[in-house]
């Protein structure tokens, strides 16, 4: 009875080690975390790894396709400016001037390569919010 109670020790321990392996190795490449612009752009050691920016959409250079599926802009930061090219669905809100989230990887050439982008849309809940909180709901 002994050997087996070891057997299953070892083999319970294994199995949790291998699962947190695993969960350990998945969650660190989904790591992305939200920089600005200007800061990207000073942090070298950044340019080869993929992030996530934050900005404002510019309206010089902005193209966007009839069909919703491709948009190139500059990013705006506080002193800065970076060229991205985005494919995929565009969202309904993404316009000159828009606050968007954009995740992905600068290429050779000094454009990002985005594969996912965002609008962010606070002034549209913050004033139903207010409004909610005036009417006392």
């Amino acid at each position: 009875m002994q050997k087996m109670t070891i057997k299953l020790i070892f083999a319970g321990l294994t199995l949790v080690m291998a699962a947190g392996y695993l969960a350990y190795a998945g969650l660190k490449d989904g790591w992305v975390y939200h920089v600005e612009v200007d800061q990207y752009l000073a942090a070298r050691e950044m340019h080869t790894q993929r992030v996530r920016l934050v900005g404002k959409v510019g309206e010089e250079n902005f193209k966007s396709d009839s069909a919703g599926l491709h948009a190139s802009f500059q990013l705006l930061g506080e002193g800065s400016q970076l060229p991205v090219v985005y494919r995929g669905a565009i969202p309904e809100l993404f316009k000159p001037e828009a606050e968007v989230v954009v995740e992905g990887k600068l290429d050779p050439l000094g454009v990002f390569q985005a594969d996912v982008l965002m609008t962010k849309c606070a002034s549209k809940y913050e004033s139903e919010a207010h409004t909610r909180v005036n009417e006392g709901l």
